[in-house]
């Protein structure tokens, strides 16, 4: 399926903003219906990430080469992120006031709603030496701990560990006993071949503490780092499955071709997404391969919600995570073409619109519960995912 070109709704700016959700958007009868049937407290966003640069002392880091105007398309891509999450670089705060909007947003849901925010590790070569000058940021474990125990009713966390670390399964038995309810990796930008022996201690590791891997699959756009992208062939993740760990792929694998691997290594390019089919038709992977929803609505996406839909023998295995703060860049998301194709009705339309400009992470959630294709909708469970997440005390 060909990528759609960015689009942007009638009446909608390009930049988000800003703006706060009205009592009478909150209450209305479009917005409540969403969360009927569901627990608040078992829904979980999945895929929320951090931003900061260390103003707070937290270590949080973003790498020059994204804050440099001669690197224009990462210069832009960070400025819209730093739009898209309400953060003034100029104030000197972006810790802060990252963290405040996020809280502000989330204080629209029910209680008991909470978000998993994700930390991120730096690049290592395959001595398990950093690479700074190949790394696109970070944000340690520390800083996405503390920040979920000073929050804990509304955010969780999830770790990040490079594998090739020399203290790798050490800092995954910390973070465990830290409360991490995941580990999370972006392969192509980390420079993680997820089927190296390399990452074999790791893989044990966490089978044996019984934590899920999130992960990127697919092409990867938003953030370049080390850019390997052979790295985000889904077909590799057979590893980490084969040893006993539960790995979530973010969005599906929904964008780009890579090579069928099951060929051989110069076999030609498929799409990522049939790679990612392939491995949820492999029986002895049922309930340990999940894949989650993330940035599906998104233009360039969004052409797979129809067969993801479709597969109701994945029905348990779909999760619901936002990409926060993605949903606040305006020209990710077309409402119009999602009522021009009759996947939701004109005026849940216009209720989102209005509802974005106020809270674009509840914007996200309420297109997902609202969508509709040819009668199918995600499940309650798509939205209770806390049964994959959550640790026994």
């Amino acid at each position: 399926m060909p990528a759609s070109a960015l689009r942007l709704d009638a009446g909608t700016t390009v930049f988000n903003p800003c703006g706060k959700l009205s009592n009478e958007l909150r209450n209305h009868p479009l917005t409540l219906a969403a969360f009927e049937g569901l627990n608040a407290g078992d829904v979980w966003d999945c895929h929320v990430h951090l931003l900061g640069l260390g103003e707070s002392g937290g270590g949080a880091w973003v790498s020059p080469k994204m804050q440099s105007v001669w690197r224009l398309k990462m210069y832009a891509q960070y400025r819209f992120y730093l739009n898209a999450s309400c953060v003034d670089p100029a104030l000197k705060n972006v810790d802060r006031d990252y963290l405040l909007r996020l809280q502000a947003l989330l204080a629209d849901f029910p209680d008991g709603y909470r978000a998993m925010v994700m930390a991120f590790d730096r690049t290592h070569n395959e001595a398990g030496k950093v690479q700074p000058d190949r790394s696109a940021f970070f944000l340690p474990n520390t800083y996405a701990s503390e920040i979920s125990a000073r929050h804990a009713s509304r955010l969780g966390w999830v770790a990040s560990i490079h594998p090739y670390r020399e203290d790798a399964a050490g800092a995954l038995a910390k973070v465990v006993m830290q409360g991490a309810l995941a580990v999370k990796w972006l392969p192509p930008a980390m420079g993680i071949d997820p089927a190296s022996p390399l990452c074999d201690r790791f893989y044990d590791a966490m089978a044996k503490h019984e934590i899920p891997l999130i992960t990127h699959g697919g092409e990867e756009r938003a953030v370049e780092g080390a850019h390997r992208p052979a790295f985000g062939n889904v077909l590799k993740l057979r590893r980490p499955l084969e040893r006993g760990v539960r790995v979530v792929v973010a969005h599906c694998a929904s964008m780009g071709r890579d090579i069928d691997l099951d060929k051989g290594s110069n076999a030609s390019e498929v799409e990522c997404f049939k790679l990612f089919e392939r491995l949820m038709a492999t029986r002895d992977f049922e309930g340990r391969l999940f894949g989650d929803i993330s940035a599906l609505p998104q233009t360039n996406r969004f052409a797979y919600l129809e067969p993801i839909l479709k597969h109701r023998e994945w029905a348990g295995r779909l999760l619901n995570g936002s990409d926060y703060p993605l949903p606040g860049v305006f020209p990710l998301f077309s409402v119009d073409a999602f009522v021009e194709k009759d996947w939701l009705k004109a005026e849940v339309g216009e209720h989102l619109k209005r509802v974005r400009e106020g809270n674009p992470l509840l914007f996200d959630f309420l297109l997902k519960r609202h969508l509709q294709i040819d009668g199918l909708k995600f499940g309650q469970d798509v939205f209770e995912t806390a049964r994959v997440f959550r640790r026994a005390k």
